[in-house]
């Protein structure tokens, strides 16, 4: 009620008011008469009447120039009541005076009484209406228009009517068949009507309300909505719903990966089983995001025992805890086994796989922030380098049966440390995969994970909740990205076709302008992007310049010679490795720089090394180029940007 009397023009409410107050007065006026006199002896003269002139007129100026009609009724308090009074109190001193001037008659009485009744029509009409919005008599639910006028459609609308935070004033839905009749009461139009009813009811939030619709189905439902920069709201899925988990208005944002929607691809049941079930598994770096939803995944394929190694106790607490309730809502017998533990200590990791009989390793333990590895070169060098080739010569020793490497596409020709030493990671692996063992490595590469820790996306969250502004590197910076269930499902499968030293890739997509996510991202909320078109707008966005070591573009091939694999989103790198020999090498001189704490001499080793690395300052010509090339290919099919990038 309160939003529809918002929605009235001001114009229009001041008119309203003014007749109320006119008519008011009169009434009060002859009132006034009628009971000191009674109604045969009121006989209106001349004088009479200019008094009634004089007496209305005066009182509507007495209310304009002392504010009146600039209150907002519903903030009509104590203050406003008695400011009013007192106005009255001087029109009924006029009235009184009005005698003299017009030679009327005026009795003592008939002021008085008109003030009585004047005060309970106006100021009291004022002071009660204040009143009951106050006390929330009137329906103070938050607007919202419903996408889908089906079953699922209806359900929401009558759940929410009977609540008390949402009141549905419109549907809209596709089917033609439906538009211009109602539903519950409630009209449906087309998606041609959106900018009319932003008109007609101001900011609003669109709840979709339909049962069963696939990624794609999505992102084409919010890329209508998405310009008019009106907030998304989702119903639970209807499993949870039938499930008893939540009700049909327990409301969820739309996210991201909705908004970046793709068809998901049914994982192979054989190659998610292969290397996980009924075997020991262990992840390290368990209490990240990747490693968490490793976990999430490894359960459901029925390992014996799945071991979580981290460096970080809080970290290690919090994947042991919620995994344990997970296991129990499953109703399965997994024991889990968390432990502290740096995969830098080779006799350690030897320890723990020999001690829990390990069969499969996900490596996932890694320095990865970019700004930060780029600040903390012996850090990320010990970890992410020397780390894993502690853990993979005790998985050698051990006998451990397959060793996943979770890497990046960074360390596709580098430009940043972390980069360089993945790639170099990767080259480790590769040089240890002939010797003679019975150890199976692979590596699996791929881009950003929404919703990862240091993603873009909860950073941007985070900035638009507090107003912005939203804090982008570089206007033609472009990612790649995938869901954090999709990458670890990948993994793993990929993880199983490996016979030894294989890197592969994972199909992120195509590259999504992290500057038109920001935008989208800004509209989903509710909010509009403020810049030189709309300076009125609600979140700024400020460049802050690319940080060291930073790409414009991201690559997830070496060179064109990928090869498919028995799965549409897998491919083999076919690149250049190193022997054993030439790894140990690099190995030993990255141990003597690290003795000697030299920063610089560690950096260069790694630009000796055939890591095709190149710091800020090498590249910038490259870089250039390959800016140039990525973004001609942003509208491209997935398939060429894998293959040329």
């Amino acid at each position: 009620m309160i939003r529809k009397i918002d929605l009235i023009p001001r114009s229009l409410k001041l008119m309203v008011l003014l007749s109320y107050d006119l008519f008011s007065l009169g009434l009060a006026f002859f009132l006034a008469y009628l009971i000191r006199l009674g109604a045969s002896n009121i006989n209106f003269t001349q004088a009479e009447w200019s008094v009634f002139i004089t007496v209305t007129l005066s009182t509507m100026l007495l209310f304009y120039f002392f504010g009146t009609y600039r209150t907002i009724i519903r903030y009509f308090n104590a203050r406003t009541t008695l400011k009013t009074f007192l106005l009255l109190g001087l029109a009924s001193l006029i009235f009184y005076l009005s005698e003299v001037l017009y030679d009327a008659f005026v009795p003592l009485s008939v002021p008085i009484v008109f003030f009585v009744i004047s005060s309970v029509f106006i100021a009291g009409a004022r002071a009660l209406f204040g009143l009951i919005l106050g006390k929330q008599w009137f329906d103070k639910r938050t607007a919202v228009i419903i996408y889908g006028a089906g079953k699922t459609g209806q359900q929401l609308a009558n759940s929410l009517t009977s609540g008390s935070v949402y009141q549905p004033v419109a549907f809209i839905d596709e089917k033609s068949r439906y538009h211009g009749r109602e539903l519950s009461g409630i009209k449906v139009f087309s998606t041609d009507n959106i900018e009319k009813l932003t008109k007609r009811y101001g900011e609003f939030k669109v709840l979709i309300a339909l049962s069963h619709v696939g990624p794609v189905r999505m992102k084409e439902i919010i890329a209508t909505f998405e310009p008019h920069a009106l907030e998304l709201l989702s119903i639970p899925s209807m499993a949870d719903i039938v499930s008893g988990k939540q009700k049909i208005d327990q409301l969820r944002e739309v996210s991201v990966d909705e908004l970046l929607g793709r068809e998901a691809v049914t994982p192979v049941a054989d190659l998610m089983h292969a290397n996980i079930k009924d075997k020991v598994v262990m992840v390290s770096g368990a209490g990240g995001s990747i490693g968490k939803e490793l976990c999430r995944q490894i359960i459901k394929q029925g390992p014996t025992k799945l071991v979580l190694l981290d460096v970080s106790e809080a970290f290690l607490y919090e994947i042991n805890q919620e995994l344990s309730v997970y296991i129990n809502e499953l109703n399965v017998d997994i024991p889990l086994v968390p432990l502290i533990g740096n995969v830098q200590h080779g006799m350690l990791m030897s320890s723990i796989f020999h001690t829990h009989k390990v069969q499969t390793i996900y490596h996932a333990a890694a320095y990865k922030h970019v700004p930060l590895v780029e600040g903390n070169v012996i850090a990320g060098i010990a970890n992410n380098i020397l780390g894993t080739y502690e853990i993979a010569q005790a998985a050698i020793y051990c006998d451990v049966e397959t060793f996943v490497l979770i890497s990046t596409d960074k360390a596709v020709r580098p430009t940043n440390v972390m980069g360089a030493t993945k790639r170099m990671a990767e080259l480790v692996l590769q040089s240890l995969s002939p010797r003679d063992h019975n150890t199976r490595f692979v590596m699996v590469r791929f881009g950003n994970v929404l919703g990862s820790s240091g993603s873009v996306v909860p950073l941007f969250k985070r900035q638009i909740k507090k107003g912005g502004p939203i804090t982008v590197t570089h206007p033609d910076i472009i990612r790649y990205f995938m869901t954090i269930p999709e990458a670890a499902q990948l993994v793993i499968q990929a993880g199983a076709m490996g016979k030894g030293g294989d890197v592969f890739v994972l199909d992120m997509g195509k590259p999504v302008k992290i500057i038109d996510l920001a935008i989208k991202m800004t509209h989903l909320m509710g909010l509009t992007i403020k810049d030189d078109q709309n300076p009125n707008g609600d979140i700024e966005i400020n460049y802050s310049g690319l940080r060291p070591g930073e790409k414009l573009y991201e690559e997830l091939l070496i060179d064109d010679h990928a090869q498919p694999t028995d799965h549409q989103r897998i491919l083999t790198a076919n690149e250049r490795s190193l022997s054993w020999p030439e790894v140990n090498v690099i190995l030993n001189d990255l141990n003597d720089a690290m003795r000697a704490e030299d920063v610089d001499k560690l950096k260069q080793i790694l630009l000796n090394a055939p890591l095709e690395y190149q710091p800020e300052g090498h590249s910038q010509h490259n870089e250039k180029k390959a800016t140039t090339k990525n973004s001609e290919l942003l509208d491209d099919t997935i398939e060429p940007i894998l293959l040329k990038s």
